[in-house]
């Protein structure tokens, strides 16, 4: 699931993301295609309990996976809005009403199994001059 630039200039070169995703073989291709694209990722991390203390340090973006090993991501997004730091939903959940009536319609929310263009896409919608 690797993006192709096709020559392109790198879309997220020097944007610092953090990846909160706990499957591994996902956590493992998003981080490579977000380094592809010039991204420095901070993570991935997989639980709520590890990626908060990566929320303290400069963030430009987050991607945020919202079932976490036996939880939610829901802190992480909290503090994240609270910082003014935009991010990205990556989920398998069915019901995005509920994301939707918790964050708005301004966090972009993704399905799994979304592609890393997709992904890319995403973060640039939300990111400053991306």
């Amino acid at each position: 699931m690797s993006y192709d630039t096709q020559g392109t200039d790198r879309m997220l070169d020097d944007f610092i993301i953090l990846l909160v995703e706990d499957e591994a073989m996902l956590a493992l291709d998003l981080s490579m295609s977000l380094e592809d694209e010039g991204a420095q990722v901070t993570g991935p991390f997989a639980s709520v309990d590890t990626a908060l203390p990566a929320c303290a340090a400069r963030l430009d973006a987050a991607i945020l996976d919202v079932d976490l090993c036996g939880g939610k991501s829901f802190p992480i997004a909290d503090r994240l809005s609270a910082d003014g730091v935009p991010f990205v939903f990556h989920t398998g959940r069915s019901d995005l009403d509920v994301l939707r009536d918790r964050y708005g319609d301004n966090v972009p929310i993704l399905v799994k199994p979304a592609r890393a263009a997709e992904v890319i896409h995403a973060l640039e919608t939300i990111l400053p001059a991306a």
